[in-house]
Formats: C-alpha cells, sequence, structure tokens
C-alpha cells in the first residue's frame, strides 16, 4: 500500500493529495466524494513522491468507476517525475471534464499558483 496524506485548503475547496508509492483509491475517493458533496465543485492538488502507479487491486473496472468521482473537479495540478506527465494526461482525460495541467516536480510553485487561480 503507500501513503496518501490530504489535506484540505481554500475551506475545503482545494484538496491537497500527496502520494506514495502506489494509488489505493479506497483511501482517496471518500475526501473526494466528502468534499464534492459539500461544495459540489472542488479543485485539486495531487503531488506524486516515488510514484509507482495502480495497486495490483485496482481493476480497470475500478478505476473507471473510480474516475466517475472526478467529475466535480474543475481543476487538476499533477505535480511529478517527467516520466509520468504522458500517462498521467492520457489517463486523466477521458474521465474527467477538469482543466489539467502536469508540473514538473522541480516546480510546486507554479503547480499551487496555476490552481489557485480564479
Amino acid at each position: 500500500m503507500m501513503p496518501v496524506e490530504l489535506k484540505e485548503h481554500d475551506n475545503g475547496r482545494l484538496l491537497e493529495v500527496h502520494l506514495t508509492g502506489k494509488v489505493d483509491y479506497a483511501r482517496l475517493l471518500p475526501a473526494v466524494d466528502c468534499l464534492l458533496k459539500q461544495h459540489g465543485r472542488i479543485r485539486m492538488l495531487v503531488e506524486l513522491h516515488d510514484f509507482h502507479g495502480w495497486t495490483a487491486g485496482a481493476r480497470w473496472e475500478d478505476i473507471v468507476v473510480a474516475c466517475h468521482h472526478f467529475k466535480g473537479v474543475e481543476r487538476l495540478a499533477i505535480i511529478g517525475e517527467a516520466k509520468w506527465e504522458q500517462g498521467m494526461a492520457t489517463f486523466c482525460q477521458p474521465f474527467t471534464k477538469a482543466e489539467a495541467r502536469f508540473f514538473d516536480h522541480t516546480k510546486p510553485s507554479e503547480a499551487r499558483d496555476w490552481v489557485n487561480e480564479r
């Protein structure tokens, strides 16, 4: 499993997610659902550290269902190593209408500025 660290900002309208290792949707989705129920639409900043993809238990069907939860995300900033940029952009595109951008791990302040733009 992977450590997941979740922080709410802007009264819960921004969810900052720090992921290390492999993504475990069982830990991430309830937090996203809760904020979407409270606010309708949220923004997310996802920071990948030593990222290795998804847990073996995350079947494709689970991932498709999970991404339904992200339809209320209006802006998504992903921070990580360059090797994940194309894969994350391709993976996220069909599942969310969010404006999404990938930022190199050396430029986290640019990601934070962008995700907070009004």
